[in-house]
C-alpha cells in the first residue's frame, strides 16, 4: 500500500480513514518514519456528538494524521452516508497491534494515564511482550504539573506515546502539547490500560461484531455510561439521519439540474 494513511472519507462531517487494522498499523509505521509529530484519534458515536457540540474538538479531529472508526456505529453510518469503511478498528486493538509493531521495529514506548497501579501493570505486560517501555506515569495531574509531565515524556525520547485519559481531555492535551512531547506518534487510547491490566473486561467477540460493545461497557459502569449511551446514541442517530437527508437532498437537486436528453423525431417509433 501507499505510504501513510491516504485520503479520509467523511462521516457526519468528520474525517475517517478507510483502513483495516493491518493497514492502519502500516500507516502508523509510515508516519513514525517521517519523525512526526503526528496525532492519532478514534471516532465513535459519543465523540461525533461531542465534536458536533464542540468546534475545537472537531478542529482537532480534522487536524489528526490518522483517524480510525472505533465504533461499529461509525462503520454503519459510513455505509449509509456513502463513505464505506472496511471494518471497525477499535482503539485497544490498534494499541495492541502497535505494541507488536514496536516489538518488531524497536520503537520506544511511553505509557501515560490511568491509575498508578494500572499503568504500572500495563507497562509490565507490554514489556513482557517485547515492547521497550521507556517510561510510564499515571493520568492524574493538574495544570500546574503539566509542564513537568511533558518534560518527563520528552526526556525518554519515545517514538510512540499512548495516552489513557478520557475524551476530550486527551485530544486537547495531545493537540496542545504534541510538539513538546518529542514523539513521532501520539495515540489516545481511553480506557485501554484498564482492560489490559484486568480492571475491566472486553465484550465477547460476538457482541463486538454485532456492535453491542457499548452495552457491555454500560453494564460494567452503569452510573457513568448510562447517560452517555442512552442520550448520546440517540443524538448520533439523529445526526446521521440529518447528514443522510442533506446528502439525499443534494442528490435530488443534482438530478433535477441534469438536462433531459431530447428524443429526436421518429426515434423509438
Amino acid at each position: 500500500m501507499a505510504e501513510g494513511p491516504g485520503r479520509p472519507v467523511a462521516v457526519c462531517g468528520l474525517p475517517v480513514h478507510p483502513l483495516t487494522l493491518e493497514a492502519s498499523v502500516a500507516a502508523a509505521e509510515a508516519l513514525i518514519r517521517t519523525g512526526g509529530p503526528h496525532q492519532h484519534v478514534v471516532l465513535n458515536a459519543a465523540k461525533v456528538v461531542k465534536a458536533h457540540d464542540d468546534p475545537e474538538l472537531a478542529r482537532i479531529i480534522r487536524s489528526c494524521s490518522l483517524v480510525n472508526a472505533d465504533g461499529q456505529s461509525i462503520v454503519w453510518a459510513g455505509r449509509l452516508l456513502g463513505s464505506p469503511l472496511p471494518e471497525r478498528v477499535a482503539g485497544i486493538d490498534f494499541m495492541l497491534a502497535l505494541w507488536r509493531s514496536a516489538a518488531r521495529n524497536g520503537y520506544r514506548v511511553y505509557l501515560l494515564g490511568a491509575e498508578p497501579e494500572v499503568v504500572a501493570q500495563t507497562a509490565r505486560i507490554a514489556a513482557s511482550r517485547g515492547v521497550e517501555v521507556v517510561g510510564h506515569r499515571d493520568g492524574y495531574w493538574d495544570e500546574a504539573a503539566e509542564e513537568a509531565v511533558v518534560a518527563a515524556v520528552r526526556e525518554t525520547r519515545p517514538d510512540i506515546l499512548f495516552l489513557a485519559v478520557p475524551s476530550p481531555r486527551k485530544e486537547y492535551f495531545l493537540a496542545r502539547r504534541q510538539n513538546d512531547l518529542g514523539c513521532a506518534l501520539v495515540v489516545g487510547v481511553g480506557g485501554s490500560f484498564d482492560v489490559v491490566a484486568g480492571l475491566r473486561s472486553r465484550a465477547p467477540r460476538w457482541m463486538r461484531r454485532a456492535g453491542l460493545e457499548w452495552f457491555h461497557r454500560m453494564v460494567q459502569e452503569p452510573r457513568r455510561m448510562f447517560l452517555r449511551y442512552a442520550v448520546g446514541n440517540a443524538r448520533f442517530v439523529a445526526l446521521t439521519a440529518a447528514h443522510w437527508a442533506r446528502r439525499a437532498g443534494r442528490r435530488d437537486e443534482g438530478a433535477a439540474r441534469t438536462p433531459r436528453r431530447r428524443t429526436p423525431k421518429g426515434e423509438g417509433r
